[in-house]
């Protein structure tokens, strides 16, 4: 998966001669070299030991006097293998550059997480070349020298929104596995924000590799989307009319939405059509910190002040319309009643003779008010469906991603918004995210499809946006926005 901009790593491992061949200690490879040759190239290095013979790699910048920027591990050598690496080795090269992409998230507390060995997987080239240029990316972004970073960083960025870059991720969010999977992107995305605050601070502007990185599986009876976007990234949708101070700009930026959708379908064979019938399992959604707790209170106003979501809209249209016959949703959520109940009491006494004619009155005023926070809209648009969820103000029922609140609302200390996280009124969970089950919404979307369809595949693709808003929580500050980002992906299921 090597591009004309970067040579292809594993085969120049691959090829290098057996230690005795070898007639300097160390032997490189140009990573990247800037337009100018006045300026430094980034080079890999391999060094050898001959007492307990052995090999480390190193990512090096090549001044007059070459500053290292990253080293691996030492890689003892088989000597039974006529390769300088074999199999094995090269596993264990990748794992150490995965541990190490890994570790420039914040969390290190996934010792337990274990690596599987990916010598075996057939896309083990690409995975190797992503691995290491993602490794070089995030190293350029906190190592590198100012007069070598940006011409190499522009090219990695390029080079890691390629089609064939994007498939090998995919395939290697799939071996690693969830949990070391949220880890990798926090790491990438934590790099990517600190590159966006800098350029931003120089008044440049920057698209980043992947404003958004998703993929879809399709498996028997089940679909699911993952994706990540750093909040930074997002385009704002709705702009705030005050600016925040650095430090409230601090929290909302070192955030990341990390998104699930899942689908379980089912295919039942009809005497004159095929019915595919496809229900919410899950809808998640969660605002992630991208830094420590102690950071983002150092540094930012806390871990309290961060955007939640407020609209989540898909889209699923099959990609072959020819035998589809028909679509069709079920009912949306009820609109919800809002109660507005309104009781005044005087309560009126006489006292002893000291008090001021003998008379005591009080009186008291509440106010009672319910809306369902969040409400659910199912539409047919073609042969499309659309599935709607918006976030309604529980003061005055408007839907907050198209709606700015009061000033007098942003400051009032009983706001519903205020305290979003704790209260027991909350429309999120108490990390800030939301969760949308099949208990709730688990009407289905219904294709009927001509039989003559039967045993073939088909494609539906899902479209969908979220957006998420600041309003303050904790903070008094006039400032709020929207951000939104999109996504798209292609599902696949076999009827019959």
């Amino acid at each position: 998966m090597a591009s004309c901009c970067f040579p292809d790593i594993l085969v120049w491992i691959q090829n290098l001669p057996p230690l005795h061949e070898w007639r300097t200690s160390t032997m490189s490879i140009c990573i990247c070299s800037p337009n100018s040759s006045a300026q430094p190239s980034l080079n890999l290095s391999i060094a050898k030991t001959l007492l307990n013979p052995s090999v480390s790699f190193s990512i090096i910048a090549d001044f007059h006097l070459p500053i290292s920027l990253w080293t691996s591990k030492p890689f003892k050598l088989s000597l039974k293998s006529s390769r300088l690496l074999d199999e094995e080795t090269t596993s264990r090269l990748l794992s150490n550059i995965i541990e190490d992409i890994l570790g420039y998230g914040f969390n290190k507390n996934n010792s337990w997480l274990r690596i599987p060995r990916i010598d075996s997987v057939a896309n083990f080239k690409d995975i190797f070349t992503l691995s290491f240029h993602t490794l070089t990316f995030l190293i350029l972004i906190y190592e590198a020298p100012a007069d070598l970073r940006s011409k190499c960083l522009t090219n990695l960025k390029n080079q890691l929104a390629v089609s064939e870059s994007r498939e090998a991720s995919k395939l290697l969010m799939r071996i690693l596995g969830s949990n070391l999977e949220e880890q990798w992107m926090r790491s990438i995305n934590l790099a990517i924000t600190n590159w966006i605050v800098e350029l931003q601070a120089t008044g440049h502007a920057l698209k980043t590799p992947s404003p958004l990185f998703s993929y879809a599986i399709s498996t028997v009876g089940m679909w699911k989307v993952q994706l990540y976007c750093p909040v930074i990234a997002m385009d704002v949708e709705n702009p705030s009319s005050s600016s925040p101070d650095e430090r409230m700009l601090f929290s909302l930026n070192y955030h990341q939405l990390e998104g699930v959708i899942q689908f379980n379908y089912r295919v039942v064979v009809r005497e004159r059509w095929v019915e595919v019938m496809v229900n919410i399992d899950n809808i998640r959604c969660d605002v992630v910190r991208l830094v420590s707790e102690a950071l983002m209170t150092e540094r930012g106003v806390g871990v309290a002040e961060k955007h939640f979501p407020s609209r989540i809209s898909l889209q699923l249209t099959p990609a072959l319309q020819t035998k589809v016959l028909s679509v069709s949703v079920s009912k949306s959520s009820e609109n919800p009643t809002r109660e507005i109940g309104l009781e005044k009491t005087i309560e009126g006494g006489f006292d002893g003779p000291s008090s001021y004619l003998g008379l005591k009155v009080s009186s008291a005023e509440t106010m009672t008010m319910s809306l369902k926070p969040w409400k659910f809209e199912e539409s047919v648009h073609g042969y499309s469906a659309n599935l709607n969820w918006f976030l309604h103000d529980s003061v005055d029922g408007r839907e907050v991603v198209s709606s700015k609140p009061s000033k007098i609302a942003l400051i009032h200390p009983k706001a519903w918004f205020k305290d979003r996280y704790s209260s027991a009124y909350r429309p999120f969970t108490r990390q800030g995210g939301v969760v949308f089950a099949g208990d709730e919404y688990g009407e289905n979307v219904r294709w009927k499809v001509d039989r003559t369809a039967m045993g073939k595949t088909m494609e539906w693709e899902i479209k969908g946006s979220i957006s998420l808003t600041y309003w303050p929580n904790k903070c008094r500050t006039f400032y709020n926005e929207t951000r939104r980002l999109e996504f798209r992906e292609i599902l696949r299921l076999t009827l019959g």
